[in-house]
């Protein structure tokens, strides 16, 4: 997914595009005449100018990045899987388009659930078949320092128990080991923080959950 630099483009106005984008998405669903269909065109078309102004990309490029979300404007789902050795460290593995490492997981897919989302993408991105035991962490990414996204993003974390090894399946990563907090390597920002890492630990030692 595109990422903006949070240096010097303001986060707040990222945030106001993408509202202006959902308001004239879900205008769009239950328009009923060509005005107001026109009006809410006419709104995306203005959201779509601001986010490639923001994330210096081609408004055309930003259109087509937006084109197959239709209907009743929501966030998107993020659904990542936390597991850990016997020894407290955590697995993470590394994302072959940038070379970073995160926790396994990805955008939920239809047809699955939450907590089966997660187990999918532990296995295809670490190798290891893994059993979900409960949910560690719901999280809205707005609220948290990732590089701002052009999407707004909820992030489901689930605590996943280790049943067997495998080869790595998919190639998102290609790349898997455990870390303790105090060697992690450089992450991936955009997927998972290290303060949330260490939040993580916390909560599955405390069995508790986390939400925003």
């Amino acid at each position: 997914m595109p990422k903006l630099s949070a240096d010097h483009r303001p986060r707040t106005r990222l945030v106001q595009a993408r509202r202006l984008l959902a308001i004239a998405q879900t205008g769009l669903h239950y328009a009923t005449s060509d005005f107001d269909r026109e009006r809410y065109e006419e709104i995306a078309g203005i959201a779509h100018n601001q986010i490639a102004e923001l994330a210096s990309m081609e408004t055309g490029k930003v259109a087509e990045l937006f084109s197959l979300e239709s209907g009743y404007a929501n966030p998107k789902l993020d659904v990542r899987c936390a597991i850990f050795d016997e020894v407290g460290r955590i697995l993470l593995v590394r994302e072959a388009a940038d070379g970073l490492w995160s926790i396994p997981g990805g955008w939920a897919n239809v047809g699955l659930s939450p907590a089966e989302n997660a187990a999918k993408e532990a296995r295809e991105e670490s190798g290891y078949t893994v059993r979900i035991e409960r949910l560690l962490a719901v999280w809205d990414m707005n609220k948290h320092a990732h590089p701002p996204s052009t999407f707004h993003i909820w992030k489901l974390v689930f605590l996943g128990a280790t049943e067997k090894a495998g080869a790595i399946i998919g190639s998102e990563t290609d790349s898997v080991n455990f870390f303790s907090l105090e060697d992690l390597p450089s992450l991936s920002l955009g997927r998972i923080l290290p303060e949330q890492i260490g939040r993580l630990v916390e909560l599955y030692r405390a069995g508790s959950v986390d939400f925003d």
